[in-house]
């Protein structure tokens, strides 16, 4: 998320003014002053449950395509591909953003299926159809590493990679890694994840003593820290051809997110839009035909 982006506006964006989230943060105000202990291990709890609640996108898929569930750490993913493939088509690996769910890609997925691609569709733990109710960025990472090299054990390498939001920060650190790619597609990705750290703690009134405190225990807990994300970490490490797509007027994640990946990827192609927001390029005719000739054969 853009650290320059102006949290009292974000709310409307993101979490929203319901009276549930009113009410955590009552509670989580009230904790930090009786019990600082229980505050953090709430927040924690809070921070890493998607909303809104995954069951609002386990509706019917269309014809053509199959899913199938993967056992994955203590929670688990979904898979969903074309019934009807080339064995030899290569394999484009789609994964979806935070609170979000693997239909999102579908417009992107059926473009590339019908230009010869195998789309695989991935939707992460804790969202959609896939089992567990908490979840986080290191999280996604490992679990796009894991199917991609369980795609491979099948020889079903794949050729690129896609993610949307928090999961092109996942996958931009998969690729990262050592991930072996040949196109990767960084859809409106979020800069820092330290700055939600302070997005999250501004929308619920907690003090920074109280923030840092679970920053820490989120990078304790997964062994990693949340720098490692950003992209002067990960992108002087991707060696695969890169095209980041961000909206000049995305209100998640500011558009500056998408210039700092753009820059510290070498080669990388920033395609700038306007008026999609974050989510409606996802499904956007010249958007997807970009994608599309990018993909390339």
């Amino acid at each position: 998320m853009d650290s320059r982006t102006n949290a009292v506006d974000l709310p409307a964006g993101f979490y929203g003014e319901s009276l549930a989230i009113r009410l955590c943060r009552l509670a989580l105000q009230g904790s930090q002053q009786l019990w600082p202990g229980l505050a953090v291990r709430a927040a924690a709890r809070l921070f890493s449950t998607p909303l809104p609640p995954k069951w609002l996108h386990r509706g019917d898929w269309p014809a053509g395509w199959r899913s199938e569930p993967w056992p994955f750490e203590r929670a688990g993913l979904t898979v969903y591909t074309p019934v009807e493939a080339a064995e030899s088509a290569p394999v484009a690996l789609l994964v979806h953003g935070w609170g979000g769910h693997a239909r999102q890609l579908l417009p992107l997925a059926q473009a590339l299926a019908q230009h010869g691609w195998r789309p695989v569709l991935l939707e992460l733990p804790a969202h959609g159809r896939s089992a567990g109710s908490t979840s986080n960025l290191p999280q996604f990472a490992r679990a796009i590493e894991y199917v991609a090299s369980r795609l491979q054990a099948q020889g079903r390498a794949v050729r690129m990679l896609a993610g949307h939001s928090l999961g092109a920060s996942a996958a931009a650190h998969a690729a990262s890694r050592g991930l072996p790619l040949e196109r990767l597609v960084l859809l409106a990705p979020p800069a820092s994840p330290r700055a939600y750290t302070r997005y999250f703690a501004q929308v619920f009134g907690l003090r920074e003593g109280t923030r840092a405190a679970l920053q820490a225990r989120i990078e304790q807990r997964e062994g990693v820290l949340m720098q490692q994300f950003e992209p002067r970490a990960v992108g002087p490490r991707i060696a695969a051809a890169t095209l980041v797509v961000h909206d000049r007027g995305d209100r998640i994640n500011g558009f500056a997110d998408g210039e700092a990946f753009t820059r510290s990827i070498a080669g990388a192609r920033l395609l700038a839009t306007e008026g999609l927001g974050h989510r409606k390029l996802l499904k956007d005719p010249g958007v997807l035909e970009e994608l599309v000739q990018f993909a390339g054969p």
